[in-house]
């Protein structure tokens, strides 16, 4: 099992660290450093940056939102942070969620499979310098009865194929997931339940495609907080802002997939409650009624040696790239908590 960092959101408060971070887990041999976009900063920016200033590290969008970028954009984004990365560049997608998508993009959250389906026939496409054609329910190209022409991408990547990743929560959008990509992103993976909420739905599309799970890249990001075992309650603390608004308020009351996810974890009235106080604006209350069993199977807590036991558990239950999204107070604390993630590694014996 290899190990992944996760720097977040640019202009989240720990900017300043953010590039220290990235250069460590490349100086320590971490596989790949992901960044996220949502309303504020873009993902492609953050990676060129820390491209440029890395050596063998893998950058990745965790995730470029499909609304956000046509198709041919997203393929010329890719090639061209392939090409100065030196090959180094892994493309995930995801359609984001209906508030971001139809609030801030102006894109009508509908169909998310299909589109997304044909974004990513769209972008291997384009990425093949293949001259570009197509023609389905969201995407004509070129458009009919004008001057478009088929055009070819001018850009060379450095690789005849760049991974991709969807960002998948939901039985269906997994099981496409499977069929369509080279790796799956997942949030909130609970090792005890990583089967049924994820593992079982990506086989079943491999399958669909003709093709088994050997060399698709099961990826979640987990947050990760070391100390002491005894104090495992009050690192879990640390975390329930964060996971009182995934599962409390993001997205809608009737369109929250990280809920959803937590349902199917076994947690429908739990999952209900926080979702109620997190809307009526009780966000304090939200983050109370989440259980501590819920956010210490969805993260990394305690010592390098509980940690080590959890990774066991999660290479047991099919991840192959563990993207850590380590907690601190300060530079210092998150430099710690990668090597504390290298050596847990080591000690479960993935390294």
């Amino acid at each position: 099992m290899r190990l992944g960092i996760n720097l977040g959101y640019w202009g989240a408060g720990m900017d300043s660290d953010n590039l220290a971070v990235a250069q460590e887990a490349d100086r320590l041999g971490y596989s790949v450093c992901w960044a996220a976009e949502a309303y504020g900063s873009d993902a492609a920016t953050v990676l060129s940056w820390v491209a440029a200033q890395t050596e063998r590290i893998d950058i990745g969008s965790a995730i470029f939102q499909i609304p956000a970028r046509t198709p041919a954009m997203t393929a010329m984004t890719a090639a061209t942070l392939d090409s100065l990365s030196g090959g180094r560049f892994r493309l995930g997608l995801g359609v984001s969620g209906p508030q971001v998508s139809e609030g801030w993009y102006g894109v009508k959250f509908d169909k998310p499979l299909a589109r997304t389906r044909e974004y990513v026939d769209i972008v291997r496409k384009a990425m093949s310098r293949e001259r570009l054609s197509y023609e389905g329910e969201h995407w004509t190209l070129p458009l009919p009865d004008g001057p478009g022409k088929p055009l070819k991408l001018t850009v060379h990547p450095q690789r005849e194929h760049i991974p991709l990743y969807i960002a998948a929560i939901g039985p269906k959008n997994l099981e496409q997931t499977g069929e369509i990509a080279d790796g799956a992103l997942l949030i909130f993976p609970s090792a005890e339940h990583l089967e049924e909420t994820a593992i079982a739905p990506l086989r079943a599309g491999r399958e669909k495609a003709g093709r088994t799970l050997e060399g698709f890249d099961v990826c979640p990001t987990l947050p990760l907080a070391v100390g002491a075992d005894g104090d495992v309650g009050a690192l879990a603390d640390m975390f329930r802002p964060y996971t009182a608004l995934y599962v409390g308020g993001m997205g809608s009351r009737r369109q929250n997939f990280y809920n959803k996810l937590a349902q199917r974890m076994g947690y429908e009235k739990e999952a209900a409650e926080i979702q109620d106080k997190y809307l009526s604006g009780d966000k304090e209350g939200a983050a109370a009624a989440i259980p501590e069993r819920l956010i210490d199977q969805t993260t990394l807590l305690g010592s390098v040696e509980r940690i080590a036991d959890r990774m066991q558990a999660y290479a047991a239950a099919g991840v192959t790239t563990l993207t850590l999204a380590p907690a601190g107070f300060g530079l210092e604390d998150r430099l710690a908590s990668l090597r504390a993630g290298v050596e847990a590694l080591e000690r479960a014996g993935l390294a």
